[in-house]
């Protein structure tokens, strides 16, 4: 009996040795989410590789201050020799001139010494880096907003879920009873039927919600730029967020300062204002230094023999004074100073429109978190109204269309109140995009 007994539990123990142990699915925060899709988002390393792109073209600007320098070599070959003709004592005689081959080598340098467009145009590049720091920087916080949004809806989704099986789960265990009461002849055939086909009404509502989730979990999952096979669930519950919610207020929390629209606006409106001293430098003379150092060789027959190269070297300065250009120079100086007043009146717009968005942001925030509040108390009957329902209905003094009728009721406001926290988060997190708030990853 002894050795009966152990056999089967050392083939349990083998098996279990055997057998690989099931992966449990891994846990991802909100703040994780963000992380990953910062990392890997395709929008986000685009803006990444602008800031780097940007900053060559500054370099290359600020190249041009540098010398410089090259290296040049000539050879020629001549055909036929230049003929000279000359009168000597009556007679006319020809003189070839020249060499058959020509060597020519060297160094050639240039700097230039006063350059004010180029100098402007070096401090207009490093507002250009700025702009595209800011364009990364609004890439990120759209990004952030994007999971967040993605990441409630996951939320919103399996809390919904629970509702919906809950309801499932209360409405078959009813239709079991019937059915045990239908057999012990205490209920009527009508009641296992209608408790029946409440069970399949639920069923099509429990496949939608199934579906919903997916849908939400994929959706997060193609913005964090992830394997779509991966499989996660998230670290806490739609009611958990509801109690570690924030909010805002008319003050310091509802500065416009950080938007992203506006701040590169406003790096627009400092290029478009340098732009115009740029135009007007186009007036002032420039200076440039060059010296120049090369060899030359003159021979006849073969190009590589009789090589004597002799060295011949110049410096100089060039002075070039802008005269007249056609008009030019005026009209685009126009054009610049026409598109400072157009970056002006744009801001102006923008910021208008800003200040709008925000008020009526803030408006809903602060309604959605009345609207918490009261489908809450409206949760808190509903629970209650069941409770005293079912409880009526267990001693037979309340039907069963009574006891569905408080189910549906408690389900909806379950719902409602869910959906009521969803709103409220997604409306916080359009705000923190609206203000650039950089901290909005809590």
């Amino acid at each position: 009996m002894k050795r009966i007994t152990i056999i089967p539990a050392v083939i349990l123990t083998l098996l279990g040795a055997i057998m690989p142990a099931r992966a449990e699915v891994p846990v991802l925060s909100r703040s994780r989410c963000i992380e990953i899709a910062l990392s890997s988002s395709p929008t986000v390393r685009v803006a990444d590789l602008e800031v780097k792109r940007t900053e060559y073209a500054r370099r290359e600007t600020a190249g041009g201050l540098f010398p410089t320098i090259d290296f040049q070599a000539a050879y020629q070959r001549s055909i036929e020799l230049q003929t000279i003709r000359m009168n000597m004592g009556g007679q006319s005689q020809s003189l070839k001139m020249g060499s058959d081959n020509s060597w020519n080598l060297g160094f050639n340098a240039q700097m230039p010494l006063i350059a004010p467009t180029l100098w402007k145009a070096l401090s207009i590049s490093k507002e250009q880096i700025l702009a595209s720091l800011e364009s990364a920087r609004g890439s990120r916080l759209d990004m952030v907003n994007q999971i967040n949004q993605a990441y409630y809806g996951l939320l919103l989704a399996v809390a919904s879920k629970e509702v919906i099986q809950q309801n499932y789960d209360r409405a078959r265990l009813n239709a079991d009873i019937y059915e045990k009461q239908f057999q012990a002849g205490t209920a009527s055939e009508y009641d296992v039927l209608r408790s029946s086909v409440q069970v399949t009404n639920i069923e099509p509502e429990l496949l939608q919600a199934d579906i919903a989730l997916r849908q939400s979990k994929l959706a997060l999952i193609v913005l964090m730029g992830i394997d779509y096979d991966f499989d996660f669930n998230p670290d806490v519950t739609l009611e958990q967020m509801q109690q570690e919610m924030y909010g805002y207020s008319l003050g310091a929390d509802a500065d416009l300062s950080g938007n992203a629209s506006l701040r590169s606006i406003d790096i627009q409106q400092r290029i478009a204002e340098k732009n115009v001293d740029l135009k007007k430098f186009a007036w002032i003379p420039t200076l440039g230094a060059s010296f120049n150092l090369s060899w030359m060789s003159l021979s006849n027959g073969n190009a590589f023999k009789n090589l004597d190269f002799s060295p011949y070297s110049n410096v100089g300065l060039a002075l070039n004074v802008p005269i007249f250009s056609g008009g030019t120079k005026y009209y685009g100086l126009r054009q610049a100073q026409v598109q400072v007043k157009e970056v002006a009146l744009q801001r102006e717009n923008l910021l208008n429109s800003l200040k709008m968005q925000r008020d009526l942001a803030l408006d809903n925030i602060n309604r959605e978190a009345r609207q918490i509040a009261s489908s809450a108390e409206g949760l808190k009957s509903a629970e209650k109204a069941y409770d005293i329902m079912q409880k009526s209905f267990e001693i037979g003094a309340a039907s069963y269309l009574d006891l569905r009728d408080s189910e549906v009721a408690h389900t909806t406001a379950r719902l409602s109140y869910l959906q009521c926290i969803y709103n409220y988060l997604v409306s916080v997190s359009e705000l923190d995009l609206l203000l650039g708030r950089e901290d909005n990853i809590r």
